[in-house]
């Protein structure tokens, strides 16, 4: 195995359309990566995402891993839902905490999650499990369950273990929390005045919760916390990933990027330094979703670095054992369902009258505990 291809498998990139393109596969299996994130443009009706699954998940046997790919999606319900009807369209996370139902929020998430994993959707990058602590952040708003951190962490453990029941991977985010921020990351590096005594007794609570329930990753927010670490963003900073989710919170799972071409990172830090120090930071997977120029620089930026020593090659394939692990655990089953299965789990009238009456504001009737 070649530096190459380890540093491949630890690379989430997007793709153009709604099928691969040629040089897309060819990057793919020559560079060994790790996974592919859909967007709305990947996405349509239920044969087309089926299709576009098993075409990525074909290449895994032309790689020099063989691993299965994560193939994930942000599918939070609400305004974050890449997959539209005949796929169930699921409420906003408020509605849950709103409910305060955590056996509702466990059904919410099982249901998203078998419809996801019949189209070949292994991953989703969900719970949001951020406390909504400034009425004026209008990035986070109603995807966050609730303002009161007890009840987040209730509810996104009841949410994790829904997707995990559904063979789906699970990835609680943003952390250490982006429900107090009033700039939005993908425009700018929002900047908390916050200390560590204040992430312990409210954001981190949920984390902590969510870590409990084997949540299979978390993701890092592109936050600057000067009271905490004055030089470095989360995502970019060993005092947040090494030192306080690895160490202080003994999480034993992959820590991945939010997406590296947000201008919170592209405006402030060069694209070969986001990369490198995002992996020297202790980050497992870097995620790619939008700049479909830049994984082919950041593949090279990392091999340079590990020549020159700046980046540990020993961490590197540590990590790479680990996500190799995870897929070997979870994705057990890589290939969508045949197409006459998918039909009858997609949009299943069960999910959508359990989504309707969350809208609505109303327990589900029949819901059978966890």
């Amino acid at each position: 195995m070649g530096i190459k291809q380890i540093i491949g498998q630890h690379m989430f990139i997007g793709i153009q359309g709604h099928s691969l393109t040629a040089d897309e596969k060819k990057f793919i299996v020559d560079n060994n990566i790790g996974g592919i994130c859909l967007f709305g443009r990947n996405v349509a009706e239920p044969k087309q995402v089926h299709d576009l699954c098993a075409e990525i998940q074909s290449l895994r046997h032309m790689q020099a891993d063989k691993a299965p790919l994560f193939i994930g999606i942000d599918m939070e319900g609400g305004r974050v839902h890449r997959l539209k009807p005949p796929f169930t369209v699921w409420p906003a996370l408020r509605k849950l905490g709103d409910l305060d139902a955590p056996t509702v929020s466990f059904h919410f998430a099982n249901r998203m999650g078998q419809e996801l994993k019949a189209v070949g959707i292994n991953l989703d990058f969900a719970p949001s499990v951020d406390v909504f602590t400034n009425e004026a952040n209008k990035v986070i708003g109603d995807r966050s369950i609730s303002s009161d951190p007890e009840s987040v962490a209730k509810h996104a453990s009841a949410l994790v273990r829904g997707y995990i029941k559904a063979d789906v991977i699970t990835c609680a985010k943003h952390f250490p929390g982006h429900g107090n921020t009033l700039v939005d990351s993908h425009e700018d590096l929002p900047v908390e005045n916050l200390d560590k005594e204040r992430l312990e007794s409210c954001e981190l609570i949920p984390f902590k919760k969510a870590f409990k329930s084997r949540v299979d990753m978390v993701m890092t927010s592109h936050i600057m916390f000067p009271k905490i670490d004055p030089e470095w963003p989360v995502t970019l900073s060993e005092i947040f990933v090494k030192k306080m989710i690895k160490e202080e919170l003994r999480y034993r799972g992959l820590v991945i990027t939010d997406d590296l071409g947000m201008k919170a990172m592209s405006s402030h830090y060069g694209v070969d330094e986001i990369p490198v120090r995002a992996l020297q930071a202790g980050c497992d997977l870097l995620l790619y979703c939008n700049e479909f120029d830049v994984p082919p620089q950041a593949v090279e930026a990392i091999l340079g670095a590990v020549a020159q020593g700046t980046l540990d090659q020993a961490q590197l394939e540590s990590s790479h054992r680990r996500i190799l692990e995870l897929k070997k655990a979870k994705i057990t089953h890589p290939d969508p369902l045949d197409m006459s299965e998918v039909v009858k789990i997609v949009g299943h009238a069960e999910h959508l009258k359990i989504a309707a009456a969350i809208n609505s504001g109303v327990s589900p009737d029949g819901l059978l505990p966890e």
